[in-house]
C-alpha cells in the first residue's frame, strides 16, 4: 500500500468516495488481479494495490473508481478550455476531480492532479452529485459540461454519470485531457461524449517518459481514434522554451495531425513558469508565430495561438479557408464577433467551416 503522508486523512476521505468501476480485466481470479484499462498505462493491480493515477484501487478482486464529488468546479467560456469550434461565446460548466496519470513538470493544475502523488497538492474534495452538478449548468445557463482540471480518463465512469444526464439536458458534452487513452476507455466515452481537446506535450517520446510519464504512441493514436469515431477534436501543443519548440518538433506535430484531418484546429499557446519548471521564462510571442505559420504550411485549416492575447495578430481568430474571410475575431476568451451563418458556413462563398456551432 502507499507510504504513510500527511496526505493519508484525504486519501482515506477519497477512498470513501468510490464504486466499482467498469474499466478493467480480471487477469488472475484467483489471486484477484485486475487490469485497468481506463488510460494507457494499463496498470495491473493486485488486491490491495492502486493504479498509477492513485485513484483507482483494487479491493477484493474489485476495481474501485472515483464517484460524487467534484475536487474543482467553475463556469467560464468555452473559449477557455480551449474550444474554438465548439458553441462559441457559450459557457461550460467545468468539472474535475483529483488525480492524474501523468506527472508533468509544468503541470498548471497541480494541486488537483497530483493528490495523492506529492505531499502539498490536494484539495478538499466538494460532495456533488450528477444531478446537482447538471441543475448547476442548467441554473447558469452553460451549453456545455466539461471534463478537466484533472485528468479525466481515469475518472471516465464519473464522467459517464454526468454526461448521460448532460445529454438528456440538450448540452454538450467535452474532455480536456492528456491524451493517454485505450481503445477500451475511448470506446466506452464515444457514445456519451461530443468533443475532446488533447494535449500533444511533445514528439519526443523520451521527453514524453521523462517528463511526463507518458508514452506519445499512446496520445497519438487517441488522436486518430477519436476522431474516427466522430468526435470533435482540437489539439493544443503547449510550446516549453528547450523542451518542444524546434521547428522540426513543430513541424512533426503539424504533420502528424494533418495526417489525421486537415480539418482539426492545433491551437499552439505559450508557456508560462509553474510547479516544478520554473528555470525559464514565458514562449516568446515570435516562436508562437513560428508554431502558427508551420501549421499553415503543413495544410492545417485551423490554427491559433493561445495565452497571448492582443500579441500575435490575427492568430486568435477563425478565418474561412476558402476565401480566407475572417469569420470569428477573438480577444483572448472573448468572442468579440462572429460572422458565421447559424449552420456554420461562410457568410462570403458558403464554405462549411468544421465544428460543432449548434
Amino acid at each position: 500500500m502507499r507510504r504513510q503522508t500527511k496526505t493519508d486523512n484525504l486519501g482515506d476521505l477519497l477512498d470513501s468516495l468510490t464504486v466499482p468501476g467498469e474499466l478493467y480485466t480480471i487477469e488472475d481470479p484467483d489471486q484477484k488481479w485486475l487490469r485497468c484499462t481506463a488510460c494507457g498505462h494499463r496498470c495491473l493491480i493486485k488486491d490491495g494495490r492502486r493504479g498509477i493515477c492513485q485513484v483507482r484501487f483494487n479491493q477484493d478482486g474489485v476495481l474501485y473508481v472515483p464517484q460524487g464529488y467534484v475536487g474543482a468546479l467553475q463556469c467560464d467560456p468555452i473559449e477557455k478550455k480551449p474550444f474554438f469550434h465548439v458553441l462559441p461565446a457559450t459557457d461550460a460548466l467545468s468539472f474535475g476531480m483529483l488525480g492524474c496519470d501523468f506527472r508533468c513538470h509544468y503541470c498548471q493544475n497541480w494541486l488537483t492532479s497530483q493528490t495523492m502523488r506529492d505531499d502539498n497538492a490536494g484539495v478538499a474534495p466538494m460532495m456533488m452529485s450528477a444531478a446537482q452538478l447538471l441543475r448547476m449548468a442548467v441554473g447558469r445557463r452553460a451549453k456545455s459540461v466539461a471534463s478537466t482540471y484533472n485528468e479525466p480518463l481515469i475518472t471516465s465512469e464519473w464522467a459517464v454519470e454526468v454526461f448521460k444526464l448532460a445529454r438528456q439536458k440538450g448540452l454538450k458534452t467535452l474532455y480536456i485531457s492528456n491524451g493517454n487513452g485505450t481503445p477500451e476507455v475511448i470506446n466506452y466515452l464515444a457514445p456519451h461524449l461530443d468533443g475532446y481537446k488533447i494535449d500533444l506535450k511533445t514528439m519526443n517520446d523520451k521527453v514524453y517518459r521523462k517528463t511526463m510519464g507518458g508514452v506519445l504512441q499512446h496520445v497519438l493514436d487517441t488522436i486518430k481514434l477519436t476522431h474516427d469515431l466522430g468526435l470533435w477534436v482540437e489539439v493544443v501543443t503547449l510550446v516549453v522554451p528547450g523542451l518542444n519548440d524546434s521547428a522540426e518538433e513543430l513541424w512533426d506535430a503539424a504533420h502528424y495531425i494533418r495526417s489525421v484531418s486537415a480539418d482539426i484546429p492545433w491551437h499552439v499557446t505559450a508557456f508560462h513558469p509553474d510547479y516544478k519548471m520554473t528555470d525559464r521564462d514565458w514562449t516568446p510571442p515570435k516562436t508562437l508565430l513560428q508554431a502558427a505559420e508551420i501549421g499553415v504550411e503543413a495544410g492545417l485549416n485551423y490554427v491559433y495561438v493561445g495565452n497571448a492575447p492582443g500579441r500575435v495578430g490575427e492568430w486568435e481568430d477563425t478565418h474561412c479557408p476558402s476565401c480566407q474571410a475572417k469569420l470569428i475575431r477573438r480577444y483572448g476568451f472573448h468572442i468579440l464577433e462572429n460572422r458565421l451563418t447559424a449552420d456554420g458556413t461562410c457568410p462570403d462563398c458558403a464554405r462549411s467551416i468544421a465544428g460543432l456551432w449548434s
